[in-house]
């Protein structure tokens, strides 16, 4: 009789072993599939991180202007950037926030005619104080690259209060020089923690008279081509510094750059979804090796039981390799429909797994800066893809083979006489 015939035979008689080594096979795949779809899961979780925490690199240079900044933030390494350029810019029909200490001195200086400390960004979501939180929107949105050609302002909660002004209302300004009115239209009110200082202080260093532009609007606001006061580059992870400082070093010049990293964020976020793949890695190794060696275990168990029908079957000529190939036959005959069973309870309960693991890291600041980055990193979608499951049944035909071969071994020191004898 055919071997793989007599293997679907044994298996139909010997039923409740067959669910015993069924069930077996199923926890086995499932974990299996489990700790694959974990690790993938991690691995795109991992690459948002990436685009959407990064690493941040602020570049300050004396002499930097916004042409090359903008030359080395189209380095490919880097995801966003902005640079910032400072400016004065003079008040009209909007009254400027003063200090209420005392000016000192006998008599009161000359009232200043540039009180508006204006800075021109490209992505207002990367400025420190925003991307820390410690700043935040209160209305509207923040500036963003494609606003680059438009006459908007994002301005202070009290130099709005003062002057009661809301989001869609238009503010007029005038370069230092007065030579530039511009009309700006508020596109959104922040709020600066930083109190007003109990002395006197001129009214461009008071926090409420901080307000952000377009950079092209800065530029305009701004006598001569203007100097960048830092620019910040984001990139996707640590090790991509060393490519952007040499990129600097081609584009700024060797020397005279400081260069300083900040990846506290994309450590505190991305480390914990590095453990959980390698975690889920070694799940998957652990499980492969423990599977081989209980299903080993059971399959050198169930040969003992069977030397008397072992015996038969080679009395009556049957090759050895068709008894190891038999044994091979059944556990992989079983371990095929675990492996449907594993998919099936994968995509049930995949997902509800995946965001208890690897749930939204929600603990980067949010501001709505209407730039593309939402602030935090959503918890990956778990599926049960074809490749997954082709891998997880090869481990599984891999382990039932392993864990019929090797003890299998035994069978071809087997001799019919002795186990007949012995049976009587």
């Amino acid at each position: 009789m055919n071997f793989v015939k007599r293997a679907g035979m044994s298996l139909g008689a010997r039923k409740s072993k067959t669910a015993a080594l069924l069930a077996i096979f199923v926890v086995l795949c499932t974990l299996l599939l489990g700790g694959f779809l974990l690790q993938a899961a991690a691995a795109r979780q991992e690459a948002d991180a990436q685009r959407v925490i990064g690493v941040d690199v602020t570049v300050r240079q004396k002499g930097l202007t916004p042409a090359l900044a903008d030359e080395l933030g189209a380095s490919d390494v880097v995801n966003r950037y902005n640079p910032r350029l400072p400016v004065r810019a003079a008040a009209r029909g909007l009254a400027p926030l003063t200090s209420d200490a005392p000016q000192p001195g006998s008599e009161a200086g000359e009232p200043d005619q540039a009180p508006l400390a204006v800075n021109g960004v490209r992505d207002a979501g990367l400025l420190l104080p925003f991307s820390y939180g410690s700043t935040k929107i209160t209305a509207g949105r923040g500036i963003g690259p494609e606003d680059a050609d438009r006459d908007i302002a994002l301005i202070e909660r009290r130099l709005a209060d003062r002057n009661h002004l809301a989001v869609g209302d238009i503010v007029r300004v005038l370069s230092a020089d007065g030579a530039h009115p511009m009309p700006l239209k508020v596109v959104g009110i922040f709020q600066d923690p930083t109190q007003d200082p109990s002395s006197w202080t001129p009214p461009h260093e008071l926090p409420g008279n901080t307000l952000y532009v377009p950079m092209a609007t800065a530029q305009q606001l701004g006598t001569g081509t203007g100097t960048v006061g830092e620019a910040v580059y984001r990139i996707g992870s640590p090790d991509r510094a060393e490519r952007l400082h040499a990129e600097a070093e081609r584009v700024l010049g060797e020397s005279g750059f400081d260069f300083r990293v900040n990846d506290k964020a994309y450590q505190d976020q991305v480390r914990p979804i590095q453990q959980v793949g390698v975690f889920a890695g070694l799940i998957v190794q652990v499980i492969a090796l423990a599977g081989a060696l209980i299903l080993g275990l059971i399959v050198t168990l169930q040969i003992r039981e069977r030397r008397t029908e072992l015996g038969v079957l080679l009395a009556m000529g049957e090759r050895k390799w068709k008894l190891i190939g038999q044994h091979a036959v059944e556990v992989a005959a079983v371990a095929l429909p675990a492996v449907a069973v594993a998919a099936l309870a994968g995509q049930l309960a995949g997902q509800s797994a995946g965001d208890a693991l690897l749930g939204p890291q929600d603990d980067t600041p949010s501001a709505q800066l209407g730039a593309p980055d939402p602030g935090a990193v959503a918890a990956p979608t778990v599926r049960v893809e074809p490749g997954t499951v082709g891998r997880v049944a090869g481990i599984g035909l891999g382990i039932s083979l392993v864990s019929t071969v090797v003890p299998g071994v035994g069978i071809l020191r087997l001799h019919p006489r002795s186990i007949l004898t012995d049976s009587e």
